[in-house]
């Protein structure tokens, strides 16, 4: 446990960071909505986010190699804390897109930073831990985060002080809780060709699932706005989704290692797309139905990344780990750009449900790709298949940080 000590400032501040960028997505779709925002231009501002979490996650290697961590973090962590109260003085929807497109490209830095320096810390013998630890904390800060909305009220200034106050707040651990500023990491070697030879699938699920979880991410809050639930309701309504996922990853992770990660993938795929017309036809507006559906939903959906990469890696030579999962991370926000803005069209000429039809759509687009490469490519034996690691969607150095010194690296390729 003495090892783990010196990490536990980073843990504080990743819990801090994590909370505030979840409640920032709901805050900024609930009080869009209230402001008079159409649904389009809401989901606009979730695509300039996801834009400027692509850019960031390539522009800050060499930030913190030109200035290191801690003077990387807090020049970050400034701007977006900065951003935020901007938010509130300047309302207005373009002013609103550039400050998403730069909090994107801020949140993209501050985790890669974070995860980076925990990678840098962490003991082999602690990296599972770490990897634990951090997982818990980032769905207990994000879920728990999301109930200060009706605590504190979506209108008004205080609200926003309180986001601009956590971000702030992280820059504390950081500064005082340790004094080294490791070396920064080299440069993801980023080859998107190869990753999709290795994996068209994969690289197909990747993207798939970062226009639906991207579209749900963004939107979700509008949906349950505009069926009437109240605040209250519509931050269960987002914590529930997110909370399914993290319930039931690891058993369809430990089902996909001992079958075939392809038949997971696409029963757990057609469960979402169930899932999804299930809200569209049953459970209209009623809220409780509502929060049993979206609970089953975030149980399929949201671990359809990590469920796809495993399958990539599946396919990797030895020693791809960090390179697979990086091209995977990217192709993810390649989608996630082009997610909120689609479905959120679809929403506002369509209605609220149009979102799940949007997103059952994409599934079913997903479950015939699944149906073609199984036919047209034998499946990875299961001795030769890699370990399943869940894999959070927050920066390029995640996989670094997930990478184990075993055959986790990827098995020699078939």
């Amino acid at each position: 446990m003495s090892s783990m000590r010196p990490l536990i400032p980073l843990l504080i501040a990743a819990g801090i960071l994590l909370g505030g960028n979840g409640l920032q997505s709901t805050l900024i779709a609930l009080r869009g909505a209230q402001e008079g925002f159409s649904a389009s231009t809401i989901g606009l501002m979730g695509t300039f986010y996801f834009a400027g979490f692509l850019l960031g996650c390539l522009a800050v290697t060499r930030i913190m190699k030109a200035v290191g961590h801690v003077r990387a973090f807090s020049a970050l962590a400034a701007i977006a804390s900065a951003g935020t109260l901007l938010l509130v003085l300047v309302v207005d929807p373009v002013m609103w897109c550039a400050l998403r497109l730069a909090g994107g490209f801020c949140f993209a830095g501050l985790f890669t930073i974070m995860e980076a320096w925990l990678n840098s810390g962490a003991a082999n013998k602690d990296r599972a831990r770490v990897l634990a630890i951090y997982r818990m904390v980032d769905i207990g800060s994000v879920t728990g985060a999301q109930f200060l909305i009706p605590i504190v009220g979506a209108g008004g200034f205080a609200i926003f002080a309180v986001m601009s106050i956590m971000i702030t707040l992280s820059l504390v651990p950081v500064s005082l809780g340790d004094r080294s500023n490791p070396t920064p990491p080299e440069d993801v070697k980023l080859d998107l060709a190869r990753v999709w030879r290795i994996s068209p699938l994969g690289c197909f699920g990747c993207i798939a699932v970062g226009v639906t979880n991207s579209a749900f991410r963004t939107l979700s809050p509008v949906y349950a706005e505009q069926i009437g639930m109240s605040v209250t309701d519509v931050v269960t309504f987002v914590s529930v989704g997110i909370f399914g996922g993290a319930i039931i990853q690891y058993p369809l992770g430990y089902l996909s290692d001992r079958w075939d990660r392809r038949s997971v993938l696409l029963i757990t795929t057609c469960c979402a797309l169930l899932a999804s017309l299930a809200l569209v036809f049953w459970a209209r507006s009623d809220p409780s139905l509502n929060f049993v559906i979206v609970f089953i939903f975030g149980c399929f959906a949201m671990p359809l990344y990590s469920l796809s990469a495993a399958h990539s890696n599946d396919r990797a030579d030895k020693g791809e780990f960090v390179l697979i999962n990086a091209a995977l991370m990217l192709f993810y926000s390649f989608g996630a750009i082009g997610g909120p803005f689609a479905a959120s069209t679809a929403m506002q000429y369509f209605g609220p449900s149009a979102l799940f039809v949007f997103t059952a759509t994409v599934y079913a687009i997903f479950v015939v790709v699944i149906l073609y490469r199984m036919q047209v490519r034998s499946g990875v034996p299961a001795g030769h298949r890699s370990r399943f690691i869940g894999l959070l969607r927050t920066s390029t150095v995640f996989a670094r940080l997930a990478k184990r010194n075993d055959d986790s690296d990827g098995p020699a390729k078939q």
